[in-house]
């Protein structure tokens, strides 16, 4: 298993990208997790999906570019994990707090 951790990253980021496809095609508010609707009451929810599957999208950017960092070194996949995280966090909630 000397690359593990990039197949589960792999998994997870082809995870998150179906999510956001999900998302994205149905623009069902009902897909978020009850927390989540109770504590966002968006004026349009299916243009809110529509921007929140953009978000989830991107951010599923950084395990798979983790999870290929990761075949050739695991703590640049680690470096790569937080920072691309940290990154692609902040460019969604631009992307979110543009559109509203």
């Amino acid at each position: 298993m000397e690359y593990g951790y990039s197949i589960l990253m792999g998994i997870f980021a082809g995870a998150l990208l179906l999510y956001a496809g999900l998302m994205a095609l149905t623009k069902d508010y009902k897909m978020l997790p009850y927390r989540a609707r109770t504590s966002v009451k968006p004026k349009n929810p299916k243009k809110y999906m529509t921007q929140l599957s953009k978000v989830i999208a991107l951010v599923a950017c950084s395990p798979a570019l983790s999870a290929l960092a990761g075949l050739w070194n695991m703590v640049a996949a680690l470096i790569v994990l937080i920072g691309a995280g940290v990154l692609f966090i902040r460019l969604g909630t631009r992307i979110v707090h543009n559109e509203e």
